[in-house]
């Protein structure tokens, strides 16, 4: 069916974008909503150069939005169900074997799944 083979090839293209640890955690971060590059560089403790070439592509992707305040540029989730769904893939993730400490995955789990704060110095975007 050729339907079924642009949909399988269309999610595996998804599975490898998503298939880089910094763009996960990306998308983690943009889960509580539109932030700049300077604030997910300090987020995820990497350089900034290094969040903007992954937000690229994310945005190449339809992944990410992007809007401009002056000299700032922000980013959010097209469809943040998206960082949900990478939340519930966590239990597909051995990790509980590999680790010494078990309760890592479980961290992970309880910081993705809080409740965004929303950031009063980040302007709301209308839709």
């Amino acid at each position: 069916m050729p339907s079924q083979s642009i949909v399988s090839r269309e999610l595996a293209d998804l599975l490898k974008l998503l298939a880089h640890p910094d763009r996960l955690r990306l998308i983690a971060e943009l889960r509580s909503g539109e932030q700049d590059v300077t604030s997910l560089a300090v987020a995820l403790a990497v350089p900034a150069t290094r969040v903007s070439q992954h937000l690229a592509l994310l945005r190449a992707h339809r992944l990410v939005e992007e809007r401009r305040a002056g000299r700032t540029h922000f980013y959010r989730l097209v469809h943040p169900a998206i960082a949900a769904w990478i939340v519930e893939a966590l239990q597909f993730v051995d990790i509980r074997n590999r680790l010494d400490e078990a309760g890592h995955i479980d961290t992970v789990r309880a910081r993705w799944s809080a409740p965004a704060l929303v950031s009063s110095a980040t302007p709301e975007r209308s839709t």
